[in-house]
């Protein structure tokens, strides 16, 4: 069912003319006789006695407000505040009576009866609060919505169109190359011409492993003439892991991958890892597009054959659970709003195109999407429950970050524990409380700040020592014993609808939203929300409908970016109306139609693109082409690209014989537990030594948010906090200065360089096992003259300054000649280190960082060559595919 906005307008209209007639029920909050009384009598009492530590312009001490009905209705870590028409059970007044013992409030002093008398009478009258009014804008649809939603090219159905006749009909090798030729021809553009077999090869193993072709893969593309030559590669890099591992990492870009909370403070995700492995394999796998997005939306209500397809399915919801999460928000409700906005964010963006999220607060400014449709799918997360492990800080309570009951058992059961282990569970989590409650007694009084023996403040000392009681906990309940756990979601126990949150603020409940889909898609037929599932299901069955022009429209152009630099559609997260239009309208309908009758097929889609004239066009530009369409967007060659980050250090792991294919058994990322990773602390600085010295593919190293290893950060790493499918592309100084100085380039450099001087042949034969490790080609003749000579020169003038055996110290590095032509190269050339295997807990630093007389090299050929190579990995054409 579609909550459109007009519906929305008349459910607004609606409930504010029942008020007048709900008015004198007794038992409603809004009565105004009962309202006077609150505002005369209640409220100052709560601004005079409470307001200092439980409002939200104060520290609103354990998560409780009583500023807003909901705050206390909802209450904060020990329970509800109040109950409306039930006394006995509200909890502020057992805490303003003083008659328990542990719950006293305010604390210094207790509350005359006779206001205890009227918080008595208030909450049994039902717990009166003036009314929120309702914003004009949300009781009146935007004008110009309907008009939008029947223009915009987005949201209009699939078309089949024509395959459009052309001039040069010996040119196009399938009808796409056809609906590019079309487009050029109208513009009067020829297209360039073909790309050389050597430029192509690495061009289409980057863009399908993101790894470069060996010299025997080269060797046998050059020496296969048959018209299947192309096929065969593109075959083989398809059935490959490394496939996989490249083009889960695009998708891994979009569901804004990582693996700690971020934001204020820094938790790792410790079961993150797992759903990074099942977007690899579905990859690899080939999992049709339409059940890759039903298992991660409602992986969990999906019905399965095995238990190994039930544990995929629900490690596939961390999709849901993986986002940036406040810890530190004192307010639940707000907690669970915030990620509610989140998942809808992450969701609408990433495969619809949508930016649904904008309508939080209001009406969204530019798309037809009213925030009824938006409060319509926060319903159906709202009845989810977020398994990511955490919960909010609840007002100060350390304990309450970490929940394992708050994570997916994925297959068996949870281990269970012995007595004696759940009696030490008690006893460490007694005294984390207990010390939690000094920090915060001395953290409240001047007591605090008083010097303790060893000088620091007291308050000081008694948060370090609840950090150390606390890890003990987390220790005993961390996932690695409680048994196979994972991140995701699953339907809550009790499913509602949600209120619209009025201006986005998550205590001000308006009117109902009935779950639902986006109403700018009116689809014939739309699966029904039954009361009793959250709804999560029906929206996964209804963006994956073959009717529903935005998910296939989405994900071809994603992957028509990835492999030609550029979307059809530009923008590729948002194809609302501040998107760009899409180049070739056609084109990209005629890609969907034969994708959908294909299985969904993203292998297919791939290998079909890889072997069109189109991709397989030059790089070259002339003036007259760059002329008339400067940003190629027409298609007229093959637009180059920086390699990505990945690509760069892998390809560097690759030309030093490095680079270990298998996954890692010993990552941090498998042994991660939920304490606080601070930036410069000993374990971040550990985690960074450990991704420098790891030979893993890159799309292994630990990726905590804030906490991105350098080589990854430096070049332009996604956004982990956001859907990306875009990376941005920057060339800054940082970069240069990278390639020339960070030990892992050098390491790289030195390993490369002894890899080739280890080789049988003459120094020219090794310049050009050089260039083909590095570049994927030979040497020109003058490249191999200047080579040449650079690497004498440079041996010749480092031994006369230094002899023939560099010395150790790390600064003795003999200024070298000036580098061949178009190659940077470094002073400080690097040696290749063994990975070290990394417990979170036992991060040092100091046992982590190489040691720097390791990475000199021990005479000055061996030098010379270092410093070649380096140059080698720090050129453009390295950089680069054409």
């Amino acid at each position: 069912m579609s909550f459109s906005r007009y519906a929305f307008a008349a459910l607004s209209l609606a409930w504010g003319a029942s008020l007048s007639t709900t008015l004198a029920a007794a038992d409603d909050p809004h009565d105004p006789a009962k309202v006077e009384f609150f505002e005369k009598k209640v409220r100052p009492l709560l601004v005079n006695n409470c307001y200092n530590c439980h409002s939200a312009d104060n520290k609103a001490a354990g998560g409780l407000r009583v500023d807003d009905r909901n705050g206390l209705i909802t209450g904060g870590g020990r329970g509800k505040g109040i109950v409306p028409g039930k006394p006995e059970e509200s909890l502020i007044l057992k805490a303003v009576a003083h008659t328990d013992g542990k719950l006293k409030m305010p604390p210094d002093y207790k509350l005359p009866e006779e206001e205890i008398a009227i918080l008595t009478q208030w909450i049994a009258d039902g717990a009166a609060w003036p009314a929120l009014e309702i914003p004009d804008e949300l009781k009146k649809a935007p004008a110009d919505y309907e008009q939008l939603k029947a223009n915009h090219w987005a949201w209009q159905p699939l078309t089949k169109p024509a395959v459009p006749e052309i001039r040069d009909a010996a040119w196009p090798r399938d009808a796409i190359d056809r609906f590019v030729l079309a487009t050029l021809e109208k513009n009067d553009l020829p297209p360039v011409r073909d790309s050389d077999k050597v430029t192509l090869l690495r061009r289409v193993t980057f863009d399908l492993t993101g790894l470069p072709p060996s010299p025997e893969e080269i060797s046998a593309f050059l020496g296969d003439t048959s018209d299947k030559a192309l096929e065969t590669v593109v075959d083989r890099l398809l059935a490959s892991k490394a496939y996989g591992e490249h083009w889960g990492r695009h998708w891994l870009d979009v569901a804004r991958y990582g693996e700690s909370t971020g934001s204020a403070r820094n938790l790792p995700y410790p079961q993150a890892w797992k759903y990074r492995d099942y977007v690899i394999e579905a990859f690899q796998k080939d999992k049709p597009y339409d059940q890759f997005v039903r298992e991660q939306i409602a992986g969990d209500l999906l019905p399965h054959t095995s238990e190994e397809q039930r544990r995929e399915q629900l490690i596939a919801t961390g999709f849901l659970a993986l986002g940036v999460k406040d810890v530190n928000q004192r307010f639940k409700v707000r907690f669970v709003m915030d990620n509610v906005d989140e998942q809808i964010d992450t969701v609408s963006r990433s495969i619809l195109g949508l930016t649904a999220s904008c309508a939080r607060c209001h009406d969204h400014k530019f798309d037809p999407i009213p925030t009824a449709d938006y409060y319509a799918l926060a319903g159906m997360f709202t009845s989810s429950d977020l398994c990511a492990g955490l919960r909010n800080q609840m007002g100060g309570s350390g304990l309450a970050y970490y929940d394992t009951s708050l994570l997916l058992v994925v297959s068996g059961r949870k281990q269970d524990l012995t007595p004696e282990v759940e009696a030490k569970i008690e006893a460490a989590k007694a005294k984390a409380e207990e010390a939690r409650l000094e920090f915060v007694k001395l953290r409240d009084s001047g007591e605090g700040r008083k010097p303790g023996p060893d000088g620091r403040p007291m308050q000081q000392v008694a948060r370090q020592k609840w950090n150390r009681l606390q890890a003990e906990v987390v220790a005993f309940t961390d996932p690695a014993v409680t048994g196979d756990v994972a991140l995701g979601v699953r339907d809550s126990q009790t499913i509602a609808d949600t209120e619209i949150r009025i201006r986005g603020e998550a205590e001000k409940l308006g009117p109902v939203a009935p779950r639902g889909y986006p109403s700018l898609l009116t689809l014939p037929n739309a699966p029904t929300i039954p009361a009793d599932q959250s709804g999560r299901l029906q929206l996964a069955e209804w963006m994956t409908r073959s009717d529903n022009p935005l998910t296939s429209r989405v994900v071809v152009n994603r992957v028509w970016q990835h492999l030609f630099g550029k979307g059809l559609v530009s923008t590729v997260d948002n194809f609302g109306v501040n998107g760009d239009l899409p180049s070739h309208p056609e084109l990209l309908d005629h890609l969907v139609v034969r994708f959908q009758s294909e299985g969904w097929s993203l292998k297919r889609l791939v290998r079909t693109l890889v072997l069109t004239r189109a991709y397989g066009l030059s790089g070259h530009a002339t003036e007259a082409h760059l002329a008339k369409d400067p940003a190629n967007r027409l298609l007229w060659r093959h637009s180059p690209r920086r390699l990505t980050a990945e690509e760069l250090r892998d390809a560097a792991l690759v030309a030093a014989n490095q680079l270990d294919r298998t996954a890692p058994e010993d990552s941090p990322s498998k042994s991660f537990h939920v304490i606080e990773l601070p930036n410069n602390g000993p374990q971040a600085r550990g985690l960074d030594t450990y991704s420098r010295a790891s030979k893993s593919r890159s799309v292994y190293l630990p990726l905590l948010r804030t906490l991105v290893p350098r080589s990854l950060e430096v070049f332009d790493f996604a956004e982990q906090g956001m859907v990306t499918g875009s990376r941005d592309v920057t060339t800054v100084a940082t970069q240069a200065l990278y390639l020339l100085n960070d030990q892992f380039v050098r390491r790289q450099s030195l390993t490369f360089a002894e890899r080739l001087l280890s080789s049988p042949g003459q120094e020219g034969e090794r310049i050009d096992q050089a260039y083909l490790l590095a570049l994927g080609r030979e040497p020109t003749s003058d490249e191999r003259v200047r080579a040449e000579q650079y690497l004498t020169e440079f041996a010749a003038e480092a031994e006369t300054l230094l002899g023939s055996t560099f010395p150790k110290a790390a600064d003795a590095v003999a200024v070298p000649p000036a580098p061949p032509e178009a190659v940077t190269t470094s002073s400080k050339p690097g040696a290749a280190e063994e990975p070290t295997t990394v417990d979170q807990n036992d991060l040092d630093p100091r046992a982590l960082v190489p040691d720097e007389e390791a990475i000199q090299p021990g005479d000055a050929r061996t030098a010379a060559w270092a410093s070649f190579v380096q140059a080698l990995l720090g050129s453009g054409e390295f950089q680069y595919v054409q």
